[in-house]
């Protein structure tokens, strides 16, 4: 597409290559700061419902069912905007992320940074992971 053409969402909904299981990477990232939160996939099913809810939902391949953002945690993540990459294989999410957004009570999932030969952790949980799940 060029900078000033416009297609309909369903015909670039219909172009989007999800993986040969139907999966596509979503990277989250908070629309105000740039950071980086959070990396889920979608499937065509969970782009669709956090298009219309403007709630994000990702497709847990652990659990083979929707995750939607902040359900058990109240850690919700709204949408702002929607991206895709030039190839359509790859979904930018800015969002406003409510605390945490890692499942360890971190507020990203980016924690683990190399420096030289070592691998440290560079913060600390918001919230302790075992109370972060109540429902």
């Amino acid at each position: 597409m060029v900078a000033t053409e416009t297609q309909s969402l369903v015909a670039v909904l219909e172009q989007v290559k999800f993986n040969d299981v139907g999966l596509i990477p979503a990277i989250a990232q908070q629309h105000d700061t740039g950071e980086i939160l959070m990396m889920a996939w979608m499937n065509r099913a969970s782009l669709e419902e956090t298009l219309t809810t403007r709630h994000v939902c990702y497709w847990s391949r652990s659990r083979q069912t929707f995750w939607r953002k902040g359900e058990s945690s109240g850690q919700v993540q709204l949408l702002k905007e929607l991206r895709f990459d030039c190839d359509l294989d790859t979904i930018l999410l800015l969002v406003d992320q409510t605390g945490p957004a890692c499942h360890t009570g971190r507020r990203h999932c980016f924690f683990y940074k190399v420096e030289g030969e070592q691998v440290i952790v560079d913060s600390e949980p918001l919230i302790d992971p075992k109370t972060l799940y109540t429902s």
